[in-house]
């Protein structure tokens, strides 16, 4: 009997110790780089990449950013504080604490049909806020072709960069519209606090519900188009359980989640990205670099043996424990 138990106990603490290093590998697998802005040319669009800095850093903190995202001289980019009163100008809320104002960007207009790519410097630092939630809110509020950089020097939410990257559209000429913007900041919050709320559940993925957010954007856009006129409640409710159950998420989102998504696509509707043919362009494009992330965990996990050897040790650990009363 103890040489069963001296048996068993060998093969539990094999199995403990695997599952150890299953759990720390799997999320290395399949992680995606991003390329930089290159602030060496000048580039075409704006002249120069746009860097828009917390107003709440020290001058300090302002070179260390320009390190983070990649600025070896500061006079190859135009550089401009994001302040608190930006936070107003733009979104109609907050304080105008420019103290709050930390995460910064470095933006760079890119060629057309080249869509929305962000990148985040510091996931360390950014705490809450993903590449896509930022690429999916920074469409809504009407940007377009454009390779954006975010980083932080310190542990911050994140939201206030979408403000920076309004301000570089806005400082290069270009104007958002202000319901957009609004919405976006809406859609910033509501996303992300319903992705933090699950993200401890085993059956949310937050990829997957990026992709949900944008079939909701594509679907009552085709709505519009076909009927004419704007998705109605029921129609809402109904897009977005078709959405979240098309990306396997109808089982981790809440009633009450789903509650705060119609009321955030009844505002979104509202607005003129409803009818925009460059806001379906720069969906179809997020669509297709949110989905190429879609297994790609599985699948460098098979090509690299790693799945048979998992395969390989339940069947040993099995074999193990079934010997035990044999």
């Amino acid at each position: 009997m103890k040489n069963r138990v001296k048996k068993f106990s060998i093969a539990l603490v094999a199995f403990v110790s695997f599952m150890g290093v299953a759990v720390s590998v799997l999320p290395l697998i399949g992680l995606a780089t991003s390329g930089d802005i290159d602030t060496t040319v000048i580039d075409e669009k704006w002249g120069k990449p746009t860097f828009v800095y917390g107003g709440g850093l020290s001058d300090k903190q302002i070179k260390e950013t320009e390190k983070l995202v990649g600025i070896d001289n500061s006079e190859n980019v135009a550089s401009v504080a994001v302040t608190g009163e930006d936070l107003v100008k733009y979104l109609k809320e907050g304080s105008g604490d420019t103290a709050n104002m930390i995460s910064s960007v470095l933006v760079q207009k890119e060629n057309a049909d080249k869509g929305v790519e962000v990148t985040i410097k510091t996931p360390e630092n950014i705490t809450q806020i993903t590449q896509d939630q930022y690429a999916n809110a920074a469409i809504t509020a009407g940007v377009n072709d454009a390779k954006i950089i975010v980083a932080s020097v310190k542990k911050v939410t994140g939201e206030s960069a979408l403000t920076g990257i309004y301000k570089a559209f806005d400082v290069n000429g270009e104007d958002l519209d202000q319901d957009r913007m609004e919405v976006a900041q809406k859609e910033l919050e509501t996303t992300n606090d319903i992705a933090q709320e699950n993200a401890e559940k085993m059956d949310f993925d937050s990829a997957k519900f990026d992709q949900a957010i944008i079939e909701i954007k594509q679907e009552l856009a085709d709505l519009k188009e076909k009927q004419g006129e704007l998705a109605t409640k029921e129609d809402i409710e109904r897009i977005i359980n078709d959405a979240l159950k098309n990306n396997q998420l109808e089982n981790a989102v809440t009633q009450d989640q789903i509650n705060q998504l119609m009321a955030l696509f009844e505002k979104y509707q509202q607005t003129s990205a409803i009818d925009s043919a460059q806001v379906k362009e720069q969906l179809k494009t997020l669509s297709d670099s949110v989905q190429s992330k879609f297994g790609e965990a599985l699948q460098e996990a098979k090509d690299s043996g790693f799945l048979d050897k998992v395969g390989n040790f339940f069947s040993q650990v099995w074999n193990a424990l079934v010997g035990l009363f044999n």
